[in-house]
């Protein structure tokens, strides 16, 4: 069973109780880190935005359904006060508390279900091949990310085009992609070219180094634009069959040649650090 369906599961069995992040890994079998990667990959959103969505959801329910004393539904929900609690639901759905109790349904709001992952992915992947890295240096422009809003990656693309190929020491025809500082909350993201050294005339762009790594190498054949689905394959479902352990570390896209920036086609290869 992979991390995101026992994470669900713990979720969905322990809603109306006190939990953290570190809870629900340890019920998952996997890390902290480990768990924030696979379940935003999967479900495009963070754990605790999640447990969030799900408790102000049922809140909801119950005030529609009439609930006269909106403290304790906030309490339910984890919320310490009826302030919170208003700011929260009316960040969520858009009408405070009053309202949908007032109003007596829920039509009207975006209700986050449970999500239920019986389901298996239509992706199938090809099996990966593995590789052991050498050190690497990249020199990129970087920003923050989050699991369900990540629009801005295409445009930091654009924004780094012009650079491509006019970087010292750059490393001709191939690009990187590069995910790291990777939490509960969003990762960083990088549009970047690998350089054989650094230099300080590249000034406003991001400069990374990653040790040697041993990773396993999938090939994202489609359109860039299903890679969230590939992306969603490798860690809820060859990952659990693996057995391997991701290692805490940048994990690549690397766009050689063939791929067209233009079109989106022409295919990528993920990289991900593993444990041997």
């Amino acid at each position: 069973m992979n991390p995101v369906a026992k994470a669900l599961w713990y979720i969905e069995s322990h809603l109306e109780k006190d939990f953290a992040l570190d809870d629900i890994a340890a019920s998952s079998g996997v890390s902290r880190f480990h768990l924030s990667r696979a379940f935003g990959a999967v479900l495009n959103c963070s754990v605790m935005e999640y447990v969030r969505s799900r408790r102000l959801s049922e809140a909801a329910r119950r005030l529609a359904a009439g609930a006269p004393d909106i403290l304790s539904v906030a309490l339910e929900a984890g919320y310490g006060s009826h302030e919170a609690f208003t700011r929260a639901f009316r960040d969520r759905f858009g009408k405070t508390p009053e309202q949908v109790r007032a109003d007596g349904r829920i039509e009207t709001l975006t209700i986050w279900e449970p999500v239920l992952m019986e389901k298996k992915l239509e992706n199938e992947l090809a099996p990966p091949r593995f590789v052991d890295s050498k050190p690497k240096m990249f020199v990129g422009l970087g920003s923050r990310f989050s699991y369900s809003n990540m629009d801005g990656v295409p445009a930091l693309w654009q924004r780094f085009q012009p650079h491509i190929g006019h970087i010292s020491n750059e490393v001709k025809g191939v690009a990187y992609g590069i995910v790291t500082a990777s939490d509960d909350e969003g990762f960083d993201y990088a549009a970047a070219v690998e350089v054989t050294a650094f230099r300080d005339e590249d000034p406003g762009l991001t400069k990374l180094s990653i040790p040697s790594r041993h990773y396993a190498v999938f090939a994202h054949r489609d359109h860039i634009s299903a890679i969230r689905t590939t992306m969603r394959a490798i860690w809820s479902e060859w990952l659990p069959r693996s057995g391997r352990e991701v290692v805490q570390s940048p994990t690549l896209e690397r766009y050689g040649p063939k791929f067209d920036p233009h079109s989106g086609n022409g295919g990528l290869e993920i990289w991900l650090p593993v444990r041997r």
